[in-house]
């Protein structure tokens, strides 16, 4: 079955940065069209960007462009987002998502 499996989540201070990411496995990951989506604290799921399935192009929310830097690796069937200048309002936990397949997330504070 499929598997999503998030992680380089942890404690972070503003201004810092994390590199997340989430391994794939039990489909053909160079096929999918990938994306991370977050979920503060009490609040809903929001879009934070989005990668081809050959990596030519990406796409971000409009909170995180400039910050933040999704990629990924088709041979290892890993997606990535490396996250600089991180904001208290950044926390969340960051799932890793394709069609309907959700990973558990990994989650990210961004606290002093």
């Amino acid at each position: 079955q499929v598997q999503l499996v998030e992680s380089g989540g942890g404690l972070v201070q503003p201004g810092g940065s994390l590199r997340l990411s989430c391994a794939a496995s039990e489909f053909t990951f160079s096929r999918y069209y990938m994306s991370w989506v977050r979920q503060a604290p009490g609040k809903g799921l929001e879009w934070v960007s989005s990668i081809y399935s050959d990596g030519s192009n990406t796409y971000y929310a409009d909170s995180v462009k400039g910050r933040f830097t999704i990629s990924r690796d088709n041979e290892v069937k890993t997606l990535y987002l490396q996250m600089n200048i991180l904001k208290p309002e950044d926390t969340a936990v960051y799932y890793c998502n394709f069609a309907s397949y959700w990973g558990r997330g990994t989650l990210v504070t961004v606290s002093s």
